[in-house]
C-alpha cells in the first residue's frame, strides 16, 4: 500500500499544527500505533518550526509525506536562502531553542539535509511504523512485511520516494 499527501503551506506558524493534524489522523486511521505516531508528529513539528523561523526568505513551504508499506517519508521544502547542516551547533542541556535537529535525529530511523543554495532546503525524514492489533492497515501492509524479512524496503531494495 501506498498513501501521500502534500500540501503547500504559508510560512506561518499556523501550518504547523494544521499539517500535524492532518498527518496524525491518517496515520491513527491506519491504526500506526501511539508512540510512533507521538514521534511522527514531533519531527514534522520542529522541521516545520524551523522553516518558520528560519526561512526567512520564503514566503511559502511544501510538505509531503507518504506512507510506503511500513515506512512513513516526510519531506519539508522551503525556497528560502539553504543551510548546511553540518555548521548546525549543538544547542546546550536545557536550551529552549536550537534543539529541532536533534530532536529530529533523534527520533528519525533517517534524515537527510539537502541544502540548494539560493533554493531552499530539503529535510526528509523516515520512520518505520509499528501497527496496532487489529489496525485497519494491517491487512494492506503485507508487503511491508515482506520487505523488512528481507532487510530490504521494497522487493527491489529501491528506497521508497514521496513525489
Amino acid at each position: 500500500m501506498e498513501a501521500t499527501i502534500a500540501l503547500r503551506l504559508p510560512r506561518d506558524a499556523a501550518s504547523v499544527p494544521l499539517i500535524r493534524q492532518i498527518l496524525v489522523a491518517t496515520l491513527n486511521t491506519l491504526g500506526v500505533e501511539q508512540q510512533i505516531r507521538d514521534d511522527i508528529e514531533l519531527m514534522l513539528s520542529e522541521a516545520c518550526s524551523n522553516v518558520i523561523r528560519h526561512a526567512a526568505s520564503s514566503d511559502e513551504y511544501t510538505v509531503s509525506a507518504g506512507v510506503v508499506d511500513d515506512l512513513c517519508v516526510i519531506k519539508v521544502v522551503d525556497t528560502g536562502n539553504g543551510f548546511d547542516a553540518d555548521l548546525v551547533r549543538e544547542a546546550p542541556p536545557g536550551a529552549e531553542h536550537g534543539r529541532g535537529i536533534q530532536i529530529m535525529k533523534a527520533l528519525a530511523d533517517d534524515i537527510r539535509f539537502t541544502n540548494r543554495r539560493e533554493h531552499g532546503a530539503v529535510v526528509s525524514l523516515e520512520k518505520r511504523l509499528r501497527f496496532a492489533p487489529g489496525a485497519a492497515a494491517a491487512p494492506l501492509m503485507q508487503g511491508g512485511a515482506a520487505a523488512v524479512s528481507n532487510g530490504r524496503r521494497h522487493g527491489d531494495g529501491r528506497a521508497p520516494s514521496v513525489r
